[in-house]
């Protein structure tokens, strides 16, 4: 589904865009489902900030249909079979991002940009993986967007060499290295190599970020465990393990998100035929 630029830019940068990869009436879902989420109201500044501040803009929401929605959306999933070359896919269960403008007189949680890698680089360089990010609005370069080191997944095995042996394996010394913050329009799907460095930038614009976190990789449906894990997920509305949840347990006031058949297969409620 990719075009030769769209190649070009994932084998020269390591990330790939695909835009419109999810109808508006999605994004403006989501938008309202995590506003809702935060009780705030996205036409009033005044509302956006939380006390105490949310860390980078994470917003501890897992479940809602809007987000189900866009991860088996069939454009997004086209997207990652695409770059994985597999059809059996399960989707990641991942949170959403609003991050408010920086002023000096509102908590935003937000005091400096932390270029990391969520592998370690030490034990999983050799592994293909993938994430992804959708944006729900247009995000300018100074809105607090991604951003990432561009085509460090090329070079990143001869900078190793360069490094010292106790180098910390999830936080790259950025001597040398020069993120660059990607622009995107609302709808727009950022796939990006996991090898980039990469992290949230400052928003020093007078809008929020709104996004949405969504990656897929080749399902393990062998590992009944981690695929009843998924499963126990969904059903209970639960955040996984590695996030810290919602402590008020918002999501699980209600019952769980219908899936399409395609969302099925995506969480392995359903196997692969």
């Amino acid at each position: 589904m990719f075009t030769d630029d769209q190649w070009s830019c994932w084998d020269e940068n390591g990330y790939v865009i695909i835009p419109e990869a999810v109808p508006a009436v999605h994004l403006e879902a989501t938008i309202s489902a995590i506003a809702a989420f935060l009780d705030l109201d996205p036409r009033d500044p005044e509302t956006w900030y939380a006390d105490p501040p949310r860390r980078l803009g994470f917003v501890e929401m897992y479940h809602h249909q809007a987000m189900w929605d866009n991860r088996q959306h069939e454009r997004v999933y086209e997207a990652f079979k695409t770059l994985w070359k597999e059809e059996k896919l399960w989707v990641s269960i991942d949170r959403a991002n609003m991050t408010p403008p920086e002023r000096e007189t509102r908590p935003h949680g937000f005091k400096e940009s932390l270029i990391h890698w969520d592998m370690d680089t030490s034990v999983h360089a050799e592994t293909f993986k993938v994430q992804g990010v959708l944006y729900l609005t247009d995000t300018d370069v100074n809105q607090g967007g991604f951003q990432c080191v561009p085509g460090f997944h090329r070079r990143f095995f001869e900078w190793v060499k360069t490094q010292p042996a106790d180098r910390d394996p999830m936080r790259p010394d950025m001597k040398d290295l020069e993120p660059v913050a990607i622009p995107g329009k609302a709808g727009d799907l950022l796939i990006w190599h996991s090898l980039l460095p990469h992290g949230n930038s400052r928003n020093t614009s007078d809008k929020p970020r709104w996004c949405q976190y969504i990656s897929a990789s080749p399902s393990e449906e062998d590992n009944e465990n981690l695929r009843q894990y998924r499963i126990s997920l969904w059903k209970n509305r639960m955040n996984p393990d590695a996030f810290p949840g919602d402590p008020r347990g918002v999501e699980r006031r209600s019952g769980p998100a219908h899936l399409t058949v395609l969302g099925r297969r995506l969480l392995g409620l359903d196997r692969w035929a």
